[in-house]
């Protein structure tokens, strides 16, 4: 366990996306636990040896201060992006079946650009996340017809019977610690408990559910899950799972790409419906894997266990 190693692989992972770390976020994203005297010794190290550097408040790979410059306009952006989201998700909490609503993407982490969707995470209740969803995206339909579907990306639903994120590395432990949950607390604690293999990736961030609501009952929501809790509400909950899944499964095999040259494929099953980890999250994998094995072969000589002052 290398602490000069950690750091490296922390700003390596961010600068993937071109975002430099302030501090005390350096230290949050760290794979492992370490005494300050020791993170500050490391830092210092690292920046004498010109291995990173520090611009004004922020540390990156790079002495490039249009990093620093996209960065401070990103999160200006974002602030003003999160006023909106919260607006909308307190709309999706409405619909039917819908127990949990939370920010993710990079808006999560309080950064966006000209090119930045409002990415939703919801949870569903168990065993109707499809008829939730088939709602949900009947109203995205309807978003487009205003140019707002950017403001409404509903792109993973997960249930309240298996909550657990399937893959468990450090881009899903990111994304699950960095969600930013608006509605439905108690659903996002149980949520928390069930991925908490996050702290072993992870072990210095905390959750943050401080912020979201309750959400309050609706007389029409009330109305429409009492219409489908039944055995007849199963089996079209059971048809829209199959009729989504013989959708996108044909767009899969068309190769349509979304807008940023991203092969389109949904991963589904009857408790999930997520982005495919194969066309994003596994080639991110592969070049932060890449990425870290050409860092480590240029300051090889940086891992030699010496004593830092």
């Amino acid at each position: 366990m290398c602490i000069k190693k950690d750091i490296l692989s922390t700003l390596a992972y961010f600068d993937m996306f071109e975002y430099p770390l302030r501090k005390r976020e350096l230290l949050v994203f760290l794979p492992h636990s370490y005494d300050n005297a020791g993170f500050e010794s490391a830092i210092d190290y690292l920046l004498n040896e010109s291995v990173i550097f520090k611009l004004g408040e922020f540390y990156c790979l790079h002495h490039n201060y249009a990093l620093i410059d996209r960065r401070i306009k990103g999160n200006a952006r974002a602030d003003l992006m999160l006023k909106r989201a919260g607006a909308g998700a307190r709309l999706l909490s409405k619909f039917p079946y819908v127990r949990g609503v939370a920010i993710s993407g990079s808006l999560s982490k309080n950064f966006a650009d000209e090119t930045t969707d409002v990415d939703y995470f919801i949870i569903t209740a168990a065993n109707r996340l499809w008829i939730a969803r088939s709602f949900l995206h009947l109203f995205k339909k309807i978003t487009f017809l205003f140019n707002k579907q950017h403001l409404y990306c509903m792109n993973y639903f997960i249930d309240e019977c298996e909550p657990v994120i399937i893959e468990k590395n450090i881009y899903t432990a990111i994304e699950v610690s960095t969600l930013l949950p608006l509605f439905g607390p108690e659903t996002f604690e149980k949520f928390y408990a069930a991925n908490d293999w996050t702290r072993q990736l992870l072990p210095n961030h905390f959750m943050r559910n401080i912020s979201a609501l309750r959400i309050k009952p609706q007389p029409v929501k009330w109305l429409i899950e009492k219409i489908f809790n039944n055995r007849p509400g199963t089996l079209l909950d059971n048809f829209l799972m199959r009729l989504t899944a013989r959708s996108w499964d044909a767009k899969a095999q068309r190769k349509k790409q979304n807008i940023r040259g991203i092969l389109m494929a949904l991963d589904t099953s009857k408790h999930h419906a997520k982005p495919s980890p194969v066309n994003f999250q596994q080639k991110l994998l592969k070049q932060y894997e890449n990425k870290l094995v050409e860092l480590f072969d240029n300051y090889e000589y940086v891992f030699q266990e010496t004593v830092l002052k």
